[in-house]
């Protein structure tokens, strides 16, 4: 049987990996191993922070919409129930940034629940 040369394929491999640990800090950007258990270990925080975003998010939307609907003497969840039942299709985020960017509107849209 014929002996089988890797050189390329890996340093192709090692490559690879470095190159996804760049910027990591003492050995875990020069050594093959630690840098491979670090890269595994960043691309799953990677991916727990990507679900992470989108509660973050809504819960900062919440707020906003919370603090916005206190100022004018309604509460969250009367509000988005309000919105629900009169069938105003606003998303969180479309209300969240009336409520930072344009008070008159989302004034209007509370007024138009209330009644």
């Amino acid at each position: 049987m014929s002996r089988v040369k890797r050189g390329n394929v890996a340093k192709k491999r090692r490559a690879k990996v470095f190159k996804l640990a760049k910027g990591f800090k003492g050995a875990h950007n020069s050594l093959f191993r630690t840098a491979k258990q670090q890269v595994l270990k960043a691309l799953r925080y990677s991916y727990v922070g990507r679900k992470r975003k989108k509660r973050d998010f809504r819960r900062l939307w919440i707020t906003r919409i919370n603090a916005a609907a206190h100022s004018q003497g309604m509460n969250y969840s009367t509000f988005i129930t309000a919105l629900k039942k009169d069938n105003i299709a606003l998303n969180r985020k479309m209300l969240a940034q009336l409520a930072s960017n344009d008070i008159k509107a989302f004034q209007a849209i509370l007024e138009t629940v209330k009644n």
